[in-house]
């Protein structure tokens, strides 16, 4: 699985991202957030390049924890985890520079599909 357009109908636990193998990328935002699907397109296109990248969108917000545990502020926030440790951060992207760290840290434990 590699971009996933919509939100997790249910918040994941802490412990099972932390336990869960291989890499993950998580995106904190809210439907309603402009900055959230402005950077949708950029999202789509870094995520198509990893399709065995787990995507998985949080829905965040008042009395929703997880983004707290995580030390969000702003929305979007993506971050990039593998076996519970962060490895990388991206907080409102409008470019994909502004995505280059996440890129880096897919690329570096990936193999590239050969084309």
């Amino acid at each position: 699985m590699s971009y996933q357009p919509h939100y997790a109908t249910r918040e994941p636990l802490r412990s099972r991202l932390d336990g869960e193998p291989g890499l993950a990328v998580l995106e904190f935002g809210a439907p309603w957030c402009g900055h959230c699907h402005a950077a949708q397109p950029l999202l789509r296109d870094l995520l198509g390049e990893y399709p065995d990248a787990v995507h998985l969108k949080v829905e965040d917000g008042k009395g929703r924890p997880m983004g707290r545990s995580f030390g969000v502020t702003l929305w979007p926030t993506v971050i990039v985890m593998e076996q519970g440790k962060e490895l990388a951060r991206a907080v409102r992207p409008t470019t994909l520079d502004d995505l280059s760290s996440l890129d880096d840290a897919l690329s570096a434990r990936v193999v590239p599909p050969v084309r």
